[in-house]
């Protein structure tokens, strides 16, 4: 990469929206050192030429564009830069470390809710399908009210814990309280207890329309469990200690929507991977698949889910995204 005489400043914001002044940054650091010309810089952030020229002019006039990047997402910006180019992603949002993984959670649960408001504000009809998880339910508390009648929103996990009751970290329910776009709720198990009752399940007829929205869904986020001894779909009973250690005696690093993957990203040939009642994992590239997840303890999973293209999109944190770039 080539590097100029380039700094983004640590400046006031008080005359700024912190958005506004990382979205500046995010221009002047494609514009001066990853040399884009201005087209580019339009199209990767999904603005018009004219807004990518006074992106660009916003960062220059705050005082931003010294001698040297000192921003502190410059640093963010190269780092995502490097896993897009490394692992073919074809979106990667890095967000600052900060003193703690809770903290590091809540950012980039924010920067998903940024991402989620974008996609529902676009006028275009969108199929939004969403998993389950504690970032993506941190991320939907940080969304504001949104008008998107022309937009549907889909669970493509069970709704129900093991005990019957709403599973808390799925997050349909709250995200249906902020947008006025119809959701379709899946009112099953996360994992059944048979295949057999997977599969009658499934074969409802009131569940037809919801399971096609979700195999048809242009856009999906997902969170990315681990399968260590603090694994969520253990702690919230999905599965119990037998089944873990099973599973991860045939290889599993980790799961989404319950569906448990080895270190290539390849399901667990497995009797509870035929039990889960999610929607079957793509890797159709023309469905996005963002996972929002953090924490040195997700980075083989993260890994092995990149490795299988069971993801093409990733937001996580400064730490991680070193990691993964690591050894």
């Amino acid at each position: 990469m080539r590097w100029m005489a380039l700094e983004v400043m640590k400046t006031p914001r008080s005359a700024q929206t912190p958005k506004k002044l990382d979205d500046a940054a995010r221009a002047a650091w494609l514009a001066y050192v990853a040399g884009k010309t201005q087209d580019e810089i339009a199209r990767l952030l999904g603005v018009s030429r004219q807004s990518a020229q006074r992106l660009v002019s916003q960062a220059m006039q705050a005082g931003l564009v010294k001698v040297r990047i000192d921003h502190p997402i410059s640093t963010c910006l190269d780092l995502s830069a490097r896993l897009q180019d490394r692992f073919g992603l074809a979106l990667c949002e890095v967000v600052p470390a900060l003193s703690s993984e809770a903290e590091a959670g809540q950012a980039v649960a924010h920067r998903l809710a940024d991402l989620i408001e974008d996609r529902l504000s676009a006028e275009a009809p969108v199929t939004l399908g969403i998993g389950t998880g504690r970032t993506l339910r941190a991320a939907v508390e940080h969304l504001p009210r949104i008008d998107c009648p022309q937009h549907r929103i889909v669970s493509l996990t069970g709704n129900v814990a093991p005990d019957g009751s709403t599973s808390y970290y799925n997050v349909l329910f709250t995200l249906g309280e902020k947008v006025t776009a119809q959701t379709f709720p899946l009112p099953v198990p996360v994992i059944a207890s048979t295949q057999s009752e997977r599969d009658a399940l499934l074969g409802q007829s009131t569940l037809a329309p919801a399971l096609r929205l979700a195999h048809g869904a242009q856009f999906r986020i997902m969170g990315i469990g681990t399968m260590d001894s603090a694994a969520p779909i253990l702690r919230d009973g999905f599965v119990d200690d037998a089944t873990l250690t099973r599973v991860r005696g045939k290889g599993a690093v980790g799961e989404i929507f319950g569906f448990p993957f080895d270190g290539e990203g390849a399901l667990i040939d497995d009797e509870v991977t035929g039990r889960v009642c999610s929607v079957a994992l793509t890797t159709e590239s023309a469905v996005e698949r963002i996972a929002a997840a953090h924490g040195r303890s997700k980075v083989p999973a993260l890994r092995a889910a990149i490795a299988g293209r069971l993801i093409s999109g990733l937001i996580t944190d400064e730490n991680t995204a070193a990691s993964l770039l690591g050894p």
